[in-house]
């Protein structure tokens, strides 16, 4: 071995690492170590390399001491000329440390003694840290990576710790990644992270490590699918806040790669990572950032953004500390509500010092409304972010980053909802233009439910946004009303809205003949939800007020609504001729959803006696025909082969269920009668009755049918037969099928037991062909007697017709008519002419 060595190779010298005063007893432990363990002995080869390995030790580095077993008084001359001779070995060795760094990866070697190997991987840990160039020199040995890999099963500590810093150095630089990730160091890592007691240090080693790994796509998706994803959300609890911040770096890193979101959210990150930001458990600035920045890249699912708004926080965009420069916050001479409600001043007087106006309208008398937890939470927002608006703090993170050449545009950020819903409805009442479309359309997105939409509400968020209605950007108002279409489906904030004037700027928008498809359909969607006729039903059984009372408090919402007498003339007020007309033609659009909103708006007007003949003056047969003729496919656009689209096919058939409805309730008068021809709207809505179209949008075909029949000859009127067959038997035969409760499947039974008996033509066809004959024989074990009764007499008509005799028998009828005759109950003997009719 000295034979093919140079001669020059032992002239060494590292250029971060010192000889320490302490270097004469640290050699002459190493020499009654090498004594004790009784190994063979060394060659001049490893002899002088763990002499000179012993003597390289770093400033500040306490990793690399090794503390001295004692020794005895027989020792200690020897000890002296041994370290003589270690001096003289150090200085005869060379200053290049490229001639060094060999030795020690030979003495990685699983050959090699344990404790040797350990001093061998804490040298290279320290001597890797002089940065990539010495990873470079340390690379260019094969075997390296794979002998540092196993040293991580060491049960030495300091050995796991000074692998996995080596393995963290090696991994920083981004040529060796792959190396370090095919070599097993990930396994290795996860064993290592499950052992049931380790130091930080190697935690922090270890997790480092793999937040370098975890820069390359490829290894992303690697660790995402091992054990290490629980074992990285158990370590955020840990006690060193080092091993949280890589933790979260880790996951971080992770988030990059949409195909692991699944498995992050699925594992629990949301939660855990959601408690760093919403003030829930201290952490350090990393780890928020880290925290934060896995998030923003989950909430970039609709999905996944909802589950972290559950957890308290709220997206919202960036618009740069430059926008908030045309703030300028109002200024009351009387405390007000985010939401515009101002306090009633209780005292006589002004007070001494001010203290009425200072506390916010708390000196308030005994029979005024308290204020609730979520006006106050809307009043700290308000006042936490106006105050860092005001002194220019808002958003400094964000200008910061801009300075350093990222752009923000696009960009968001994570607040808790009080904050965030505070920050969202400031921004509305900046002057830039893209700002408050960003902040619009973060709204729409956060109102997810209920509690976000009424904090919006008390956050003020209704009026600024009604406001803006009028804008001049059409960018502007396409965000606002997607924000008010989102927030109008809380009745409580629909109120509100209503009470803050939204009509008539959405009215404004339907007459503009050059708005667009997507704006009507907001504008409809909103205006639909205000007009709808359930509560036009409140208001024609509505008999006036009580004791004198001109408002009604709404218990469902605690909200105080405008009298019905009041609001039933102001939306008489609101249907001209223009907008009757306008709507219709909105009819026309081959839209079915939006067509469904606009008959939903045409029948709360229909259901006002006054608006009749604005709405007859229209052209709304015609418009109500083409809505039918929209069920039967174009022969001559659509291919047989092509399959329909099932989503359109649904939308289709609730828009001709509602405009089935408003036909129902135009029918109720003469006027309207007289300008239509009823024979072609029985054609179509007997052809649609027998279509494929789902049951529960037959309800208000068959309606509609019955209520035209009122004009046709009661000697000759098919539509009674066709409602029977084609929505009444189906309707029951589901009702007995899914139905829970036990008198409704009872109920249905006896009516379908009533129609068959009268002998409608086709009844019995109909019943068996939609699937009667197993949920009945079902019937049979478990429901009331009366049930078996009727179910027996269905039965019965059916096993009439041969055809039905083999699904008689397969839903095992045989065993179940068997056991009702022998138990002689009151329905045996219909049982037994049952059985009769059966080829048994």
């Amino acid at each position: 071995m000295m034979a093919t060595i140079p001669t020059n190779h032992f002239n060494l010298r590292i250029h971060h690492i010192q000889l320490q005063p302490r270097n004469s007893q640290l050699v002459k432990s190493i020499i009654v170590n090498r004594r004790r363990r009784n190994s063979r002995p060394p060659s001049s080869f490893s002899l002088k390399t763990h002499l000179h390995f012993h003597f390289l030790n770093l400033r500040n580095c306490p990793c690399l001491s090794v503390v001295p077993k004692a020794i005895g008084d027989a020792d200690a001359s020897s000890q002296h000329s041994t370290a003589l001779d270690a001096d003289v070995m150090y200085r005869n060795l060379s200053s290049t440390d490229e001639n060094y760094v060999p030795l020690l990866v030979r003495m990685l070697g699983l050959d090699n003694d344990p404790l040797d190997r350990e001093q061998a991987v804490i040298a290279l840990w320290k001597y890797s840290l002089g940065g990539n160039r010495y990873v470079d020199h340390i690379m260019q040995f094969r075997g390296c990576v794979n002998l540092t890999v196993h040293l991580l099963r060491s049960k030495s500590s300091k050995a796991c710790e000074a692998a996995a810093g080596l393995l963290r150095m090696i991994s920083s630089v981004n040529a060796y990644r792959d190396i370090v990730a095919e070599s097993g160091a990930i396994e290795e890592t996860t064993a290592l992270l499950r052992r049931p007691s380790l130091t930080s240090e190697m935690k922090e080693q270890s997790i480092c490590m793999l937040w370098n790994l975890t820069a390359d796509e490829k290894c992303r998706l690697k660790i995402a699918n091992t054990a290490l994803l629980p074992l990285l959300l158990k370590l955020l609890d840990d006690e060193d806040m080092k091993v949280i911040e890589a933790a979260g770096g880790v996951l971080a890193n992770l988030a990059l790669s949409s195909p692991n979101h699944s498995i992050m959210v699925e594992a629990g990150v949301i939660p855990r990572l959601a408690k760093f930001l919403t003030n829930e458990i201290e952490g350090s600035k990393v780890v928020r950032k880290e925290a934060k920045n896995a998030l923003l890249e989950l909430v970039k699912d609709d999905y996944y953004k909802i589950l972290v708004m559950e957890e308290g926080l709220v997206p919202v965009p960036l618009v740069g500390a430059a926008a908030y420069a045309s703030y300028k916050p109002a200024l009351h001479s009387w405390p007000s509500l985010p939401d515009g409600t101002e306090f009633t001043q209780s005292s006589k007087g002004p007070s001494r010092y001010g203290a009425s106006e200072l506390l916010l309208g708390l000196n308030v008398e005994d029979n005024t409304e308290k204020i609730d937890k979520s006006k106050m939470d809307a009043i700290v927002g308000r006042t936490q972010q106006q105050f860092l608006a005001r002194i220019g703090a808002i958003e400094i993170e964000d200008e910061n980053t801009s300075e350093r050449g990222f752009s923000t545009s696009g960009h968001q950020t994570l607040l808790p909802w009080k904050d965030g819903i505070a920050r969202l409805v400031l921004v509305l009442e900046l002057e830039d233009e893209t700002a408050i479309a960003k902040a619009a359309d973060s709204i729409a997105a956060s109102a997810v439910n209920e509690h976000m939409r009424t904090s919006f509400r008390e956050a003020g968020a209704v009026k600024r946004l009604v406001h803006l209605l009028s804008h001049s950007s059409n960018a502007v108002r396409s965000s606002v009303l997607s924000a008010l279409d989102k927030l109008s489906i809380s009745n409580a904030v629909c109120g509100t809205m209503e009470a803050e004037g939204v009509t008539c700027p959405l009215i404004n928008i339907l007459n503009d003949l050059q708005t667009t498809e997507s704006l009507i359909e907001k504008a409809v969607s909103i205006l639909a939800r205000i007009w709808d006729p359930n509560k036009q039903m409140k208001l024609k059984f509505y008999g006036g007020p009580v004791n004198g009372s001109t408002n009604i408090i709404d218990s469902s919402s605690h909200n105080v609504t405008p009298g019905l007498a009041g609001a039933k003339m102001e939306v008489k007020n609101l249907l001209d001729s223009a907008l009757a007309a306008r709507l219709v033609d909105i009819l026309k659009i081959t839209s079915p959803s939006l067509q469904t909103k606009v008959a939903s708006i045409l029948e709360y007007f229909v259901m006002i006696e006054t608006c009749m003949d604005t709405i007859i003056a229209t052209e709304i047969g015609s418009s109500l025909i083409n809505i039918f003729k929209q069920i039967f496919p174009d022969t001559e656009t659509c291919s047989e082969d092509q399959e329909p689209d099932v989503a359109y096919v649904e939308e289709i058939g609730r828009a001709v269920s509602q405009a089935s409805r408003l036909l129902t309730k135009l029918l109720d008068f003469q006027q309207f009668r007289q300008t239509i021809d009823s024979n072609e709207f029985t054609t179509l809505l007997r052809e649609i009755l027998k279509s494929d179209i789902h049951l529960d949008y037959k309800e208000w075909v068959a309606a509609c049918l019955v209520r035209l029949s009122f004009s046709s000859s009661p000697f000759e009127n098919p539509i009674t037969t066709d409602v029977t067959l084609h929505e009444t038997i189906p309707r029951l035969v589901e009702q007995i099928r899914t139905t829970f409760s036990a008198d409704a499947q009872e109920a249905a039974v006896v009516e379908l037991n009533w129609i068959v008996s009268e002998g409608v033509v086709g009844a019995t066809r109909a019943a068996a062909a939609h699937g009667a004959i197993f949920p009945l024989v079902k019937l049979l074990e478990q429901g009331s007697e009366r049930a078996v009764e009727a179910g027996l007499a269905v039965l019965y008509t059916l096993s009439m017709d041969s055809e039905n005799h083999s699904a008689i028998l397969a839903a095992g009828a045989v065993p179940v008519l068997r056991k009702i005759i022998l138990s002689h109950k009151p329905q045996w003997i219909r049982a037994l002419h049952l059985l009769r009719n059966l080829p048994v």
